[in-house]
C-alpha cells in the first residue's frame, strides 16, 4: 500500500478538508484574540492579535491588501 487513504470515509474526510480550504481562501476568515502576561496579578504585557486568512486574489478584490505595483503571476 502507498500510504494513501482509500476507504470511503477517508475519501469523504479528504474532500471535506479540501472544500473547507477552498471556502476559507475564497471567503476569508478572521481570527482574533488577546494575550495578557501578568505576574502577581500585575498585568505586564497586553497583546491584541488579529489574523486574516484568505487568498491574495480575494484580498485584492475586497480591498484589504493594497494594489501590488506589478501584476501577480
Amino acid at each position: 500500500m502507498n500510504g494513501q487513504a482509500t476507504t470511503p470515509e477517508a475519501q469523504q474526510e479528504r474532500a471535506s478538508v479540501l472544500e473547507l480550504l477552498d471556502r476559507v481562501l475564497n471567503k476569508g476568515v478572521v481570527i482574533s484574540g488577546d494575550l495578557v502576561i501578568s505576574v502577581a496579578d500585575v498585568d505586564l504585557i497586553y497583546l491584541g492579535l488579529r489574523l486574516l486568512l484568505t487568498s491574495v486574489e480575494t484580498a485584492l478584490e475586497v480591498g484589504t491588501l493594497p494594489e501590488h505595483p506589478q501584476p501577480l503571476q
